[in-house]
């Protein structure tokens, strides 16, 4: 069962065209995307608007599938913390024929495996709120915005914004499933990992040093307590400049971060029947 990765493609065209060309080329019986799908909110404040989902990631697909037929495959993805929430509904919209299945908080069954989703991530420095939750508990690292500041595109309860954590999503996302056989398909990166090293060395907030690494602790104990079969993450673009490493072992789970800093795109693919034995990585 031949997998193909990537994350993090900001909209950016020629990524995607890059992708579709791979995807013929390869062949593959599954592809994720791991989020940040939609042109940067950050640095698209005037276009937000912008209809990139029905005007060019739906028809990209659509051309896809006519061109594989049979052989397109099936397309799991989440949305991340740059995807405003508000083009939620769009995306599961345009994917609904068969493009692709949305599958934020949700696990689907892929014959011996399991396939589930989750969009959120820690407190960033960031303002924008639509995909940011408090990790295990209400603490902000120094230098960060708590979900209950900034703006979103989608308003949600006090409650919501205040008590939600990601331990909590986790926590009931995954009741009564087969983890051993499960592939997750996360934004955020774990925590004191080789995949979550941001490039922050040295800076300080109130004379407070501010951790480098900035992926989930929640994220991170699910890893280990729980032994996926398979972890995919995306969000901090350098990690892997960093530290030199996109993949990780945690106990037995494999743990990918394919997000890329620089214009090219990082293809990572394996086979889930021997994951170890097939991992590589692609940049193009």
């Amino acid at each position: 069962m031949k997998c193909y990765f990537v994350t993090d493609l900001h909209g950016k065209k020629e990524l995607f065209k890059k992708l579709s060309h791979k995807i013929i080329q390869g062949n593959p019986d599954i592809v994720f995307i791991g989020g940040d799908i939609l042109p940067s909110v950050l640095h698209n404040i005037g276009n937000m608007h912008q209809d990139f989902i029905n005007g060019f990631f739906k028809p990209i697909m659509e051309d896809l599938n006519i061109k594989m037929g049979e052989a397109y495959p099936e397309v799991y993805l989440i949305m991340g913390n740059d995807d405003p929430r508000d083009k939620e509904i769009a995306l599961i919209d345009s994917g609904s024929g068969g493009l692709w299945k949305y599958i934020h908080m949700m696990i689907e069954a892929h014959g011996k495996f399991n396939i589930a989703g989750y969009n959120f991530v820690p407190p960033t420095p960031f303002q924008f709120k639509d995909w940011e939750r408090y990790d295990v508990s209400r603490y902000v690292d120094p230098g960060c915005v708590s979900p209950e500041h900034g703006y979103r595109t989608v308003p949600v309860s006090e409650y919501e914004k205040k008590w939600t954590t990601i331990k909590e999503d986790l926590d009931n996302l995954t009741k009564n499933i087969d983890i051993e056989k499960t592939i997750f398909l996360f934004h955020a990166p774990p925590y004191e990992t080789p995949l979550d090293k941001a490039d922050i060395a040295g800076q300080f907030i109130d004379h407070v040093p501010i951790d480098t690494n900035v992926g989930s602790i929640a994220i991170q104990r699910f890893i280990q307590n729980k032994q996926p079969l398979l972890t995919l993450h995306g969000h901090i673009h350098e990690s892997s400049r960093m530290t030199g490493e996109w993949h990780t072992k945690i106990g037995n789970t494999i743990s990918i971060n394919a997000a890329f800093e620089g214009s090219k795109l990082s293809l990572v693919s394996f086979d889930l029947d021997n994951i170890r034995g097939t991992l590589k990585r692609e940049v193009i």
